[in-house]
């Protein structure tokens, strides 16, 4: 009996999912699939720079794993390129993870009834508020915070960077 597969984590799912040749009809292109699990392996080693064994951990897969996504998912987008197919990202088996900062939750080994309190609670989490600014760390502009849209899903319209809240 085969062993069934590991499921991927990732941390990036693009807005974007489909690319093709400019000037080429949609009617004559064949596509090249690529999965979400392909691209995340790609992203962390080329892009990001990371060892393969701590991209490994970060996905929760082998480095061996880690490795055979890595040739594959480079193998599809040299070989679209090279022949002028559409890449399409789509499938994979993975499981997307929330990105975590550190300092926010709990604590290892300490319980939120440990803290004084039950849980997150009012105030407690991530947001800082009603009202404040929302600034451009690079270039320093400052627009008002609008409820219900945190500062870090913003970009500056300047130059683009990602806002903090001031």
């Amino acid at each position: 009996m085969v062993r069934p597969r590991r499921i991927r984590r990732i941390s990036f799912q693009p807005d974007i999912t489909y690319f093709k040749p400019a000037g080429v009809p949609m009617a004559n292109l064949k596509e090249t699939l690529l999965g979400f699990d392909e691209l995340e392996a790609i992203r962390l080693i080329d892009s990001q720079g990371m060892e393969q064994s701590k991209a490994g951990k970060k996905m929760k897969i082998s480095q061996s794993t880690l490795s055979r996504l890595l040739k594959m998912g480079r193998k599809k987008l040299a070989d679209a390129m090279t022949t002028g197919q559409a890449i399409k990202i789509q499938g994979g088996d993975f499981k997307m993870e929330t990105p975590r900062a550190r300092g926010f939750g709990v604590r290892q080994g300490r319980s939120p009834i440990d803290r004084g309190f039950g849980g997150r609670g009012r105030m407690q989490g991530f947001a800082a508020g009603p009202g404040g600014i929302c600034k451009c760390s690079k270039c320093g502009y400052e627009e008002p915070q609008i409820r219900g849209q945190p500062c870090i899903k913003k970009k500056c319209p300047k130059c683009g960077s990602i806002m903090t809240r001031a």
